[in-house]
């Protein structure tokens, strides 16, 4: 707020920093012209006519105003042009059956035209009765209608997709159905096939029936045809698009291929979306219509076939605490009641690893989960060296019988016949089949996919009664189960560990129950660390995790829109969800602007010139304050009188705490060379936050709350004061009664110090001799001797003014925050970026100033996994033709191994002479990279560079058995 007048109360609407274009640097002044000297950051050196100005009369602030009516003027305008570009799109809710709702987008200018109900026999029959969302969806379909459905997992939404399969076959056309993940297209192909037979699969590793009428592929596939000017797209009526709800995914670049394959698709094909529930599913269909210019429709239930019950079971405890049932009530005791049996605390980023504790938790509850007959169980863990951990672990119980274990024996021999006689002796597969003859399996992306199709399969018969998956056992593969258990609440997302959010924890509960088997599936959440009431109900009954666009800029697409001529890479933005998402929020931005400039113009500030002059002077002592402050604080200057026992106030945010205790100080190494200092202190914290220390951080109690002293951890900046006052300290701080008495102690500090407890002064107290804070006192001795001069100060109403200038100031932050939203959806994000990744493509010779595209640029478009401008110059700077295939395929590794890097390996000068060459390639481009402004530091290309495997893959290519590489190396067979 300190920025909010600048110069004066009308400053909120002067814009025109904003209204520079991204990318655009100010211009630089001519030759022989001198430069405007900068502002200083707390307008120090502002004086002489700067000073009279700011003193000026009446005259001058009313050229100032009407110089901001103009540019409120230009932003009026702005804003109504903007709500013109606004896409044109309404939702209309639909009449129908109970059990599910049924919404439409069309037109604008459109008017809702009832679906026509079916004439003649429907294309598919079904031999079970449909549920009410099937059938409104089945309508959409027969009238020809895209349609969005979403429904929770195991409901019944293939049923939907078979259906418009068969009307696309029954009238003679193509039809397209299109999974995000390689496992799922090919289980989706079994099964359609069986139903259709004219049925082919494409996932670039496969190719079956390329020329049959129904196609089932991935994304990336539909995707590479449509840049391609495929002549199957001729023929599509329809595309089904499974799990479109992974769409944003923003750690993957599934969600950017499906985005850019839906713009990219033609009007005339209809869609069909399947999807877990979504609270956002109108908004996505509003863009298909805007995109397309075809009629969505939304049909959604919450309704599952089969109710869930929610039990937590806490570590240690003996048994499972119901805490939502099947009618949805959060059991808040038998929660509370979970938490009690839990230790005090935890530490939140504690890594699970397994162990003794795991191993009595994990071989208990699933003895429960057997005694109570709630088998088959999927066991979700979030790493794959736990499933296989936990498993081992279970090892000595047993699930199956005598008979069960014979054909569990004679499916994975016959599954495991083709693979050679060394690769049967591979560890993983002799590891794996005692634990599923005893009804125990393992499912993870390290598996060989001969294995991991054997365990599906094996679980698909009943012949796995407990199953250990990674969270990708969730997307999408149909293998329901009575019961789901979830080893840990917690999860590990690449930076931190954290609660699952509600999203996952319902993707993965959803698993539980299978329908027509069980009545109510179980799901059970191991928690060993205390959660708030909070915590819990929004994990267990959260929402769903909207549909938000995931969507950026890769060079692939830049190159592959530059390549294609009807459309650009400009066209593409343009079009995105996430653009779409943008504009759609501009309506409640421009409302919510409204509302606040009619507030800003309702506060009126008397003597406008004097209360700008005045509010001014106070800003710049505030600043100053923070200056000295700052100077202050330093460890140099202040750490001798931190002693045990010294006040210091501490500010976090908006929280202030007040006056607390040091109880002692330690440095923190943040570096080789640097440190940080935190402050141990005692400070009063609400009852609350002291009792779910484990998961809230502390905070000051409110005036009618209760509170208790505490020893919490300060960073040194969040210090706002040190005090000349010192308190005894009892030696042991640890009983409540030694930290009532340092309360009741500090209590009446501040009772015999009405005006304020004493601070330190930083010249005669620390002893401080810095030309630093010297200059920032001077200026605060002056600007202190302007505020007593000014006339405003000795007035009666200076108080009640100072409040109008500071809720003025308030809401013209608030105008400029709301106006930078405005602007930020209108002037498209990622153009900026577009324009820097074009930038280097002309440097690097991939396209021209006109952006025509190159034969490196042909080259790159055709390298779709990797990263194609690195391997384009490795191609075209010869790298390859010095190289043997053997070599070759070892440094090409580097682009595919994923998973977590283990200890680079020492390798041979014939690997390790080409990985130098690459590295080099590598800091070229991401010099032209950083020059373009699109990457922080040169090397930053070389993280996507993993070499661990290299030496392994060498020795495969040159021929060395499968059996003998997976001795090489730690990683998973699968991998």
């Amino acid at each position: 707020m300190g920025d909010a007048f600048g110069g004066d109360l009308f400053s909120v609407f002067d814009e025109e920093a904003d209204e520079k274009p991204l990318g655009v640097p100010s211009p630089s002044p001519s030759r022989g012209q001198k430069k405007t000297p900068t502002k200083r950051p707390y307008g120090c050196e502002e004086t002489g006519s700067a000073a009279s100005e700011r003193g000026a009369g009446a005259d001058g602030i009313d050229e100032l105003i009407s110089r901001k009516r103009l540019k409120l003027e230009r932003n009026i305008t702005f804003e109504q042009n903007l709500t013109q570009l606004m896409p044109r799109v309404k939702t209309v809710r639909v009449e129908t059956l109970e059990g599910c709702t049924h919404e439409v987008a069309i037109a604008q200018e459109s008017a809702y035209e009832t679906l026509k109900p079916r004439v003649g026999l429907p294309a598919k029959e079904y031999p079970f009765l449909l549920d009410p969302f099937q059938r409104e969806a089945i309508l959409c379909i027969d009238n020809s209608q895209s349609v969005l459905v979403a429904a929770h997992t195991s409901a019944g939404k293939t049923v939907c997709a078979e259906y418009a399969i068969a009307q696309a076959l029954r009238g003679k056309q193509r039809v397209i159905f299109t999974s995000p993940i390689k496992a799922l297209s090919n289980q989706k192909y079994r099964e359609l096939h069986e139903e259709f037979h004219d049925v082919g699969l494409l996932t670039g590793d496969i190719t079956i029936n390329p020329s049959a009428s129904c196609l089932v592929m991935t994304t990336e596939i539909l995707r590479s045809m449509l840049y391609r000017g495929s002549e199957i797209m001729r023929e599509v009526a329809w595309v089904i698009f499974d799990e479109i709800h992974y769409m944003r995914n923003p750690g993957k670049e599934r969600g950017v291929v499906w985005e850019e394959t839906i713009i990219l698709l033609p009007d005339n094909v209809h869609y069909v979306f399947l999807s877990a529930t979504i609270p956002n599913g109108t908004q996505f269909a509003e863009w298909i219509c805007h995109l397309h210019k075809q009629p969505c429709h939304v049909v959604s239930t919450d309704y599952r076939p089969t109710p869930l019950q929610h039990f937590i079971f806490p570590a240690g405890g003996d048994g499972l605490l119901l805490v939502v049932d099947e009618f949805l009530d959060f059991k808040e005791d038998n929660f509370l009641q979970a938490m009690s049996l839990l230790r005090e605390g935890g530490d939140p980023s504690r890594k699970r690893k397994g162990g003794n504790k795991g191993e009595s938790n994990v071989f208990k509850i699933i003895k429960l989960i057997m005694e109570r007959n709630l088998q088959p169980v999927i066991i979700f863990s979030f790493s794959k060296r736990e499933c296989e951990t936990y498993a081992v672990q279970l090892s000595q119980l047993d699930f199956n019988t005598e008979e069960e274990k014979c054909l569990v024996e004679e499916v994975f021999n016959n599954a495991m016949s083709c693979l050679s006689d060394e690769d049967q002796k591979l560890p993983q597969v002799q590891r794996v089949l005692p634990i599923l003859k005893r009804g125990i399996g393992i499912h993870h992306g390290g598996l060989l996919p001969v294995l991991k199709e054997t365990i599906e399969i094996l679980f698909s018969e009943g012949l796995i009664k407990a199953l250990f998956a990674t969270e990708t056992f969730a997307m999408g593969i149909n293998m329901p189960a009575r019961t789901v258990l979830f080893t840990s609440a917690r999860k590990f997302d690449g930076r931190d560990h954290r609660w699952i959010s509600s999203g996952e924890y319902i993707q993965m509960s959803g698993r539980a129950g299978r329908r027509g088997m069980d009545e109510r599936g179980t799901v059970i959440l191991m928690v060993d660390e205390k959660m708030s009431p909070t915590v819990g109900h929004q994990l267990l009954q959260g929402s769903p995790d909207p549909l938000n666009s995931a969507f950026h800029l890769t060079y692939n697409m830049v190159l592959n829109l530059l390549r294609v001529e009807e459309i650009n890479p400009e066209y593409m933005l343009e079009k995105s969800f996430f653009q779409f998402q943008q504009y759609k929020a501009v309506p409640d931005l421009l409302a919510k602007l409204q509302a606040l400039q009619g507030r800003y113009a309702a506060l009126s500030v008397p003597d406008a010139a004097s209360a700008t002059s005045y509010y001014h002077i106070e800003q710049q002592l505030q600043r100053l304050h923070v200056e000295a402050r700052a100077i202050t604080l330093r460890p140099q200057h202040c750490l001798h009188v931190l002693q045990p026992g010294r006040l210091v106030q501490v500010t976090h945010g908006k929280e202030h705490f007040g006056w607390g205790v040091v109880v002692n100080f330690q440095r923190k190494p943040t570096s080789q060379e640097e440190f940080t200092l935190v402050v141990e202190a005692l400070l009063l914290c609400s009852e609350e936050s002291v009792r779910n220390a484990a998961t809230e951080a502390p905070r000051p109690p409110q005036p009618k709350e209760r509170g208790e002293l505490q020893v919490v951890p300060v960073a040194l900046e969040l210090v706002e004061a040190i005090s000349t006052v010192r308190l005894y300290m009892p030696p042991d701080l640890r009983t409540p009664e030694a930290r009532h008495h340092v309360l009741k102690t500090l209590q009446e500090v501040k009772a015999r110090f009405p005006d304020g407890v004493p601070l330190m002064d930083p010249v005669h107290d620390l002893g401080i001799k810095d030309p630093e804070l010297e200059a920032v006192l001077h200026k605060t001795r002056a600007f202190a001797q302007r505020r007593l001069a000014h006339p405003l100060h000795t007035s009666p109403q200076r108080d009640a003014i100072r409040d109008i200038c500071v809720s003025k100031a308030q809401v013209a932050e608030e105008v400029r925050a709301v106006r930078k939203e405005v602007r930020r959806a209108h002037m498209m994000l990622q153009m900026d970026e577009l324009k820097r990744r074009k930038r280097v493509l002309r440097r690097l010779g991939f396209c021209t100033q006109a952006d025509v595209i190159q034969v490196k640029g042909r080259v790159a478009c055709e390298i779709t996994a990797g990263h194609e401008l690195l391997l384009t110059e490795l191609v075209f700077e010869g790298l390859f033709n010095e190289l043997s295939p053997e070599q070759a395929a070892a440094l090409l590794s580097c682009f595919v191994f994923q998973e977590k890097a283990s200890e680079t390996p020492k390798l041979a000068t014939d690997l390790a002479e080409p990985l130098r060459k690459m590295k080099e390639c590598a800091r070229r481009i991401g010099h032209v990279s950083v020059e373009a402004k699109l990457l922080g530091r040169e090397d930053a290309l070389l993280d996507d560079i993993r070499p661990q495997l290299m030496d392994v893959v060498y020795s495969w290519a040159l021929g060395e058995s499968f059996f003998t590489i997976t001795t090489m190396t730690d990683a998973f067979e699968g991998t």
